[in-house]
Protein backbone atom coordinates (compact mmCIF):
# COMPACT_ATOMS: atom_id res chain seq x y z
CA UNK A 1 0.00 0.00 0.00
CA UNK A 2 0.97 3.31 -0.85
CA UNK A 3 -0.40 5.36 2.19
CA UNK A 4 1.40 9.20 2.53
CA UNK A 5 4.02 8.13 0.03
CA UNK A 6 4.30 11.39 -1.85
CA UNK A 7 5.22 13.47 -4.79
CA UNK A 8 6.63 11.69 -7.95
CA UNK A 9 9.44 8.83 -7.64
CA UNK A 10 10.62 9.52 -11.30
CA UNK A 11 12.02 6.39 -11.09
CA UNK A 12 14.62 6.22 -8.38
CA UNK A 13 15.53 5.76 -5.29
CA UNK A 14 15.12 8.00 -2.66
CA UNK A 15 18.65 8.95 -2.36
CA UNK A 16 19.49 9.54 -5.76
CA UNK A 17 16.24 11.25 -6.20
CA UNK A 18 17.20 13.63 -3.49
CA UNK A 19 20.84 14.52 -4.85
CA UNK A 20 18.55 14.99 -8.26
CA UNK A 21 16.36 17.50 -6.73
CA UNK A 22 19.68 19.05 -5.20
CA UNK A 23 21.11 19.76 -8.99
CA UNK A 24 18.35 20.61 -10.05
CA UNK A 25 17.72 23.07 -7.53
CA UNK A 26 21.32 24.91 -8.35
CA UNK A 27 21.27 25.17 -11.60
CA UNK A 28 17.74 26.86 -11.52
CA UNK A 29 19.33 29.24 -9.12
CA UNK A 30 22.58 29.51 -11.42
CA UNK A 31 20.37 30.08 -14.95
CA UNK A 32 17.03 31.18 -13.12
CA UNK A 33 15.49 28.89 -16.52
CA UNK A 34 16.57 25.56 -17.47
CA UNK A 35 14.41 22.71 -19.59
CA UNK A 36 13.98 19.55 -17.98
CA UNK A 37 11.10 16.66 -18.16
CA UNK A 38 7.60 17.84 -17.34
CA UNK A 39 7.91 15.79 -14.27
CA UNK A 40 11.22 16.64 -12.78
CA UNK A 41 9.74 20.57 -13.64
CA UNK A 42 6.58 19.67 -11.27
CA UNK A 43 8.36 18.10 -8.51
CA UNK A 44 10.83 20.40 -8.48
CA UNK A 45 8.69 23.56 -7.83
CA UNK A 46 7.63 23.25 -4.52
CA UNK A 47 11.29 22.26 -3.80
CA UNK A 48 12.28 25.43 -4.73
CA UNK A 49 9.82 27.25 -4.12
CA UNK A 50 10.31 26.71 -0.10
CA UNK A 51 14.05 27.65 -0.89
CA UNK A 52 13.03 30.94 -2.17
CA UNK A 53 11.00 31.30 0.73
CA UNK A 54 13.27 31.25 3.11
CA UNK A 55 15.87 33.63 1.43
CA UNK A 56 13.31 36.16 1.50
CA UNK A 57 14.31 37.30 5.23
CA UNK A 58 18.30 36.97 5.65
CA UNK A 59 18.98 35.50 8.80
CA UNK A 60 22.06 33.39 10.10
CA UNK A 61 18.98 30.67 10.96
CA UNK A 62 17.47 30.59 7.62
CA UNK A 63 21.22 30.50 5.62
CA UNK A 64 22.12 27.29 7.66
CA UNK A 65 18.73 25.56 6.55
CA UNK A 66 19.48 26.35 2.54
CA UNK A 67 22.93 25.16 3.06
CA UNK A 68 21.71 21.67 4.42
CA UNK A 69 20.09 22.17 1.06
CA UNK A 70 22.41 23.74 -1.46
CA UNK A 71 25.76 23.33 -0.21
CA UNK A 72 27.97 26.21 -2.12
CA UNK A 73 28.12 29.25 -0.98
CA UNK A 74 28.08 31.59 -4.50
CA UNK A 75 24.44 29.96 -5.08
CA UNK A 76 23.90 30.82 -0.84
CA UNK A 77 25.13 34.77 -1.48
CA UNK A 78 22.57 35.15 -5.23
CA UNK A 79 19.53 33.54 -3.65
CA UNK A 80 19.81 35.80 -0.38
CA UNK A 81 21.07 39.27 -2.39
CA UNK A 82 19.60 38.64 -5.24
CA UNK A 83 16.55 36.40 -5.58
CA UNK A 84 15.38 36.71 -1.78
CA UNK A 85 14.86 40.43 -2.31
CA UNK A 86 13.64 40.17 -5.45
CA UNK A 87 10.21 38.24 -4.22
CA UNK A 88 10.01 39.84 -0.90
CA UNK A 89 6.83 41.65 -0.93
CA UNK A 90 5.34 38.22 -3.38
CA UNK A 91 3.62 36.09 -0.85
CA UNK A 92 4.42 32.74 -3.77
CA UNK A 93 4.42 31.44 -6.80
CA UNK A 94 8.00 32.12 -8.00
CA UNK A 95 8.24 29.72 -10.42
CA UNK A 96 6.46 29.15 -14.20
CA UNK A 97 6.52 25.73 -16.31
CA UNK A 98 5.69 26.19 -19.95
CA UNK A 99 5.01 22.52 -21.49
CA UNK A 100 7.14 22.73 -24.63
CA UNK A 101 6.21 19.44 -26.51
CA UNK A 102 7.15 16.33 -26.83
CA UNK A 103 11.40 15.00 -26.94
CA UNK A 104 13.02 13.72 -30.26
CA UNK A 105 14.67 10.95 -28.41
CA UNK A 106 12.57 9.46 -26.32
CA UNK A 107 9.02 11.42 -27.04
CA UNK A 108 9.26 12.41 -23.06
CA UNK A 109 6.58 15.49 -22.08
CA UNK A 110 9.43 18.64 -21.61
CA UNK A 111 8.82 21.91 -20.01
CA UNK A 112 10.96 24.83 -19.36
CA UNK A 113 10.60 25.97 -15.52
CA UNK A 114 11.91 29.54 -14.72
CA UNK A 115 11.61 32.45 -11.97
CA UNK A 116 9.03 34.74 -12.47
Amino acid sequence: MKHLDKGRTLGRKGGHKKALMKNLAKSLILHEKMETSEAKAKELRPYIEKIITRSRNDTLHNRRIILRTINEPLLIDKLFKVIGPKYKARTGGYTRIIKTGMRAADAAKMAIIELV
